[in-house]
C-alpha cells in the first residue's frame, strides 16, 4: 500500500474521506462558499495539497449524485505526481438554476491510478486489429 502525503493550505481545509472501506475514490470538500450560475462553470477551492506516489495520478471525478440530481459535473482532473501546488476543482453546472456550494461541501472525487511509463517510438505503420481505425460507433449502439 502506498501513502499519500496531504497538507492543508487553510485552517478551514477538511482532508478527504472515503465514503466506505471500498470506495474507489476520495471525497474532496469545498474550502468555499460559492454560486455556480446556471449553464456556467467555476473553480472550487478545496484548500489541500497533495504529494501522490511516483507512478501515479490523481484523477478527479464527479460525485454521482451531484451529477445526477444537480447537473454537477467535473470539466477537467488530473494531477501530475510532481504537482504540489493547491487542489483545485473546475465543476460545470449543466442546468437552469444556480447550484450553491457551501464550505465542507463534498464536491468530487480523488482516484489514484497508476501510470505505465512509455517511450514514444514513430513508425510507419501500426498492428492490424479487427477493429482498425473504426471510430465513434463503430463497435454497435
Amino acid at each position: 500500500m502506498h501513502t499519500l502525503r496531504i497538507t492543508r493550505l487553510t485552517e478551514t481545509a477538511k482532508i478527504p474521506t472515503q465514503a466506505s472501506p471500498y470506495a474507489a475514490g476520495w471525497d474532496l470538500y469545498a474550502d468555499e462558499d460559492i454560486v455556480i450560475k446556471a449553464m456556467n462553470r467555476a473553480m472550487v477551492a478545496t484548500g489541500i495539497a497533495i504529494a501522490l506516489p511516483q507512478n501515479t495520478a490523481g484523477l478527479i471525478w464527479p460525485r454521482s449524485g451531484l451529477a445526477y440530481k444537480h447537473g454537477i459535473d467535473v470539466l477537467a482532473g488530473v494531477i501530475d505526481s510532481d504537482y504540489r501546488g493547491g487542489i483545485g476543482v473546475v465543476l460545470q453546472n449543466h442546468s437552469g438554476v444556480p447550484f450553491v456550494i457551501q464550505h465542507g461541501d463534498r464536491i468530487a472525487q480523488l482516484l489514484i491510478q497508476p501510470l505505465v511509463q512509455v517511450d514514444m517510438m514513430v513508425v510507419t505503420d501500426l498492428d492490424h486489429t479487427d477493429r482498425g481505425d473504426g471510430g465513434f460507433g463503430s463497435t454497435g449502439k
